[in-house]
């Protein structure tokens, strides 16, 4: 096991790391830019370090300083969260050279799925459903138009590099798709370095299922149940949840099994998931794979009780999984609050956070670094805390939901749990009939 481990991140997933080390008996050092300072993260970590100024450029995507950070405190292993360089391949392969354990996948792994186009080639080839599309990278507008003609619209362009929405544009004829390739480049090339683009056919009203996925070195993975990630604004998740209300036990095992062909095709090492659409026929196609823990893995830790961070460290220190499966047990649902303003097409909030008292009681779990006198930096993510909520069956973690959410009292900025509240009123998501187009159709914003 490791005796050190530096955490390449900040926020609640630094503070979420640093317990897990905690209870491994494992001593943490974790960077931080220089507004960062004084965040809880670095309260707690046994040591931290300054890697760089404010902008995330120059400190927590800043390699160098990362690396000599790791090797001054005798850290042997880096551990990168989500977001920042946590799927970065190259940094995995710094990594490798310096002597630290990356703790993650490999790097070949990483590039694998980090490109999407190959990683549609070899989920084609391995027999996991893959929506129709362009086979290659496409770097010129013409081939664009031939494939797109080809396949029928309407059609999406997606970077081939990244995520989180970037670089994404959906496109019902020829004139938007050569207006839409030109300015997806230019944002893919902005956020990623890369302007490759590819294409895939639209499906109009999917709903969104991801599998979380552990494996070890000796090539055993093991598929946890279905996070359901539909409601979603501009290709960023808000609410996800586990089970999902739309898969049945036939429908999960099958997806399921696809996940575990995902992850071996690659030699996959581990935690990570495997991300599909499934149209209204039950008919699911793959979507990407993220080589990383993901934001909303704590509502698969709820309904199963396996720590996921704790996983992915022994998985990387060489452990291996116990045999079987993990089934669910409840339901559990995971609402991100962000410093944002709704009212106003979700508008950033940055400030001084002068309130800040946590919900609680049974079922309810709390995942935050940010406190009263807290101020948020306009440098980085929105997000300011995740609530969890879980109980026997759906209905009851809807309610206990609710209830945290208006418990939560958050003062001196703007944030999200307003509509939260009223995505939890609505009648649909109460039944559980929604697809990834809900937020558009449903909410009067």
């Amino acid at each position: 096991m490791f005796k050190k481990i530096l955490i390449a991140n900040r926020g609640e997933i630094a503070l979420r790391i640093i317990r897990a080390c905690k209870e491994l008996g494992i001593k943490t050092v974790v960077i931080h830019s220089q507004v960062d300072g004084n965040s809880f993260a670095t309260r707690n970590a046994d040591e931290s370090i300054c890697v760089g100024a404010d902008p995330a450029s120059e400190s927590y995507l800043n390699m160098a300083n990362i690396i000599s950070a790791a090797e001054i405190s005798g850290a042997d292993a880096i551990h990168p969260g989500y977001g920042f360089l946590a799927e970065n391949s190259h940094f995995a392969e710094i990594c490798e050279t310096c002597g630290i354990k990356f703790i993650g996948p490999s790097k070949e792994a990483i590039l694998s799925m980090g490109d999407k186009a190959r990683a549609r080639e070899i989920m084609d080839r391995e027999g996991v459903p893959i929506i129709p599309g362009s086979k290659t990278i496409l770097n010129k507008v013409e081939k664009a138009v031939r494939v797109a003609k080809k396949i029928g619209y309407p059609v999406i362009l997606k970077a081939a590099a990244g995520g989180g929405g970037k670089g994404m544009r959906i496109v019902e004829d020829e004139e938007s798709l050569r207006k839409g390739f030109v300015s997806a480049q230019n944002e893919a090339k902005k956020a990623f370095s890369k302007g490759g683009i590819y294409i895939e056919k639209y499906l109009k009203a999917p709903r969104h299922i991801e599998f979380q996925i552990s494996a070890d070195k000796k090539g055993n993975v093991h598929y946890f149940p279905e996070r359901e990630c539909s409601i979603q604004r501009k290709h960023q998740k808000l609410i996800e949840e586990s089970p999902s209300p739309a898969v049945n036990m036939k429908l999960r095992k099958r997806m399921g099994k696809a996940a575990i062909r995902a992850a071996k095709s690659i030699n996959y090492v581990t935690v990570g998931t495997v991300e599909f659409l499934v149209d209204e026929n039950e008919n699911f196609y793959f979507m990407e794979m993220n080589t990383r823990i993901q934001v909303e893995h704590p509502v698969s830790e709820e309904v199963t009780g396996v720590d996921l961070v704790k996983e992915q460290i022994r998985l990387a220190a060489g452990e291996e999984l116990s045999p079987g499966h993990v089934e669910p047990y409840g339901h559990a649902i995971e609402c991100r609050i962000n410093a944002e303003d709704h009212t106003r097409d979700f508008m950033p909030s940055a400030g001084l956070i002068t309130v800040f008292n946590l919900p609680g009681g049974p079922g309810i779990r709390v995942d935050t670094a940010v406190h009263a006198g807290y101020e948020i930096p306009a440098y980085y993510d929105s997000m300011i805390a995740k609530v969890i909520s879980h109980g026997s069956d759906r209905e009851e973690a809807i309610a206990r939901m609710r209830r945290a959410l208006n418990e939560f009292e958050i003062g001196g900025v703007s944030t999200t749990i307003p509509f939260h509240i009223e995505v939890l009123k609505n009648k649909k998501f109460l039944k559980g009939s929604f697809n990834t187009h809900f937020i558009q159709d449903e909410m009067s914003l």
